[in-house]
């Protein structure tokens, strides 16, 4: 139950698992349990250094251990820091006893899909005002929130809503003005001042098909934990895991890394990338999200090459250096979503004598 519409237990968790990766961020993806997959010690150390590491000042050790290890997906909780509102997933892997790369491999069918009207909007300083509302696009109105009453004066609703944290929250939707616009009045004050929202954060709405509604953060800067030895210690656990052929379990933090790189690669992925023939002059294209809207960019390959070939030699992650816009940037060949990858076309630039279509 959510503000006295009636939700189930299936209901809720799907509710709750369409709001969290809403918050993560449209190209965010997670592993399914019983999945196989790659995990790549070198991307979970990046990300503990990119977003702990700053505060130690010293490199975190690579244990020796192999740039990929073959696993299964064991177990998966999405979940929320209590105090910053960031969200993170703690997957639980099992090293497979062998590590064989040409095994015949199913992968497990899609999960059922949930229909959910959903939005975010950047807030700027007027949203985040102690006074006033929240202004919404008239699409994300009339798309999102429940049908409102054009009928009656005034031209309003109460919403209930709850967040990832199982808050509830009381909002007042209105139509008024001149010219007349969406608002989200009564509540949202309360809200921005509970979360500590500040302008460039972002405002996270999911409405499923009962009428139960979430609501979220995505901030634009993730606040640096101080838990710094906690981290480290979640690194050294898994290479002993690892080592003795256990079950261990990482956290992935989808926002802290940029360019963001998910470490826990889906086994039909990586075979389908390392398959294609990268080569120098080869051009791609990409998706990524910024400010909640999907851009695109082409770049071409300049060079291939370990990142660390001391501590990770002959590693594929982040293999790619690529130019783009007079700016030379690296960029990964493993660890990018599937929906960034869907976008990738690795074709070679035109020369004379020819070219061709990679994938």
């Amino acid at each position: 139950m959510i503000g006295g519409v009636a939700c189930d237990a299936d209901a809720e968790t799907a509710l709750y698992s369409a709001l969290w990766h809403a918050c993560a961020g449209p190209f965010v993806t997670v592993p399914r349990e019983g999945e196989l997959v790659f995990y790549f010690p070198q991307g979970h150390i990046e990300q503990v250094e990119a977003s702990e590491n700053q505060a130690v000042g010293q490199q975190i050790p690579n244990y020796n251990l192999p740039w990929k290890i073959l696993c299964r997906v064991i177990n998966v909780q999405l979940k929320v820091d209590p105090n910053t509102d960031e969200v993170f997933a703690q997957v639980t892997l099992l090293p497979e006893p062998k590590q064989d790369e040409n095994i015949v491999y199913e992968p497990p069918p899609p999960p059922p899909r949930f229909h959910v009207h959903s939005f975010s909007k950047i807030l700027t300083a007027a949203d985040t005002s102690t006074y006033g509302g929240l202004s919404l696009l008239k699409k994300h109105a009339e798309e999102s929130l429940p049908p409102l009453d054009m009928s009656s004066e005034p031209r309003m609703q109460q919403l209930v809503a709850m967040d990832l944290h199982g808050n509830e929250w009381p909002f007042q939707h209105i139509y008024r003005g001149q010219p007349k616009r969406h608002l989200i009045t009564s509540g949202w004050s309360g809200f921005v001042t509970s979360k500590g929202l500040v302008p460039g954060d972002a405002f996270v709405f999911v409405r499923d098909e009962n009428g139960c509604i979430g609501v979220g953060v995505r901030r634009a800067k993730i606040e640096q934990s101080s838990n710094v030895p906690l981290y480290l210690i979640e690194v050294a656990t898994a290479w002993e895991a690892i080592s003795r052929g256990t079950m261990f379990s990482v956290y992935h933090r989808p926002r802290r890394t940029r360019p963001r790189a998910e470490f826990i690669i889906p086994f039909d992925r990586y075979m389908a990338s390392v398959a294609t023939n990268y080569s120098i002059g080869m051009s791609f294209e990409m998706r990524f999200e910024r400010d909640t809207v999907e851009h695109r960019f082409t770049g071409t390959i300049v060079r291939i090459e370990d990142i660390d070939p001391l501590r990770w030699r002959e590693s594929k992650w982040r293999c790619l250096q690529y130019l783009m816009l007079d700016v030379v940037s690296k960029v990964r060949l493993l660890g990018i979503p599937l929906k960034n990858t869907k976008g990738i076309r690795a074709r070679v630039a035109k020369k004379k004598g020819g070219g061709g279509e990679g994938f």
